[in-house]
């Protein structure tokens, strides 16, 4: 029983870790896409600005 009690107890905890790193990777994740996208609108903007057309994130690159 004891045996038992101490693997509940360790599964327990790593449950516990595994779920703040993934909480904290949601948030890093969160945060990188929030910049990802201002980059996305900041380089539209500049292309629109130069007289370029705006570069969609799904084209393909010229060189393709």
């Amino acid at each position: 029983m004891q045996q038992l009690e101490e693997k509940i107890a360790h599964l327990t905890r790593t449950v516990d870790e595994l779920s703040d790193i993934v909480a904290r990777q949601e948030g890093e994740i969160a945060k990188l896409t929030r910049r990802v996208r201002m980059l996305m609108q900041h380089e539209a903007g500049r292309e629109a600005a130069s007289g370029g057309h705006v570069v969609l994130g799904d084209e393909r690159p010229p060189h393709y």
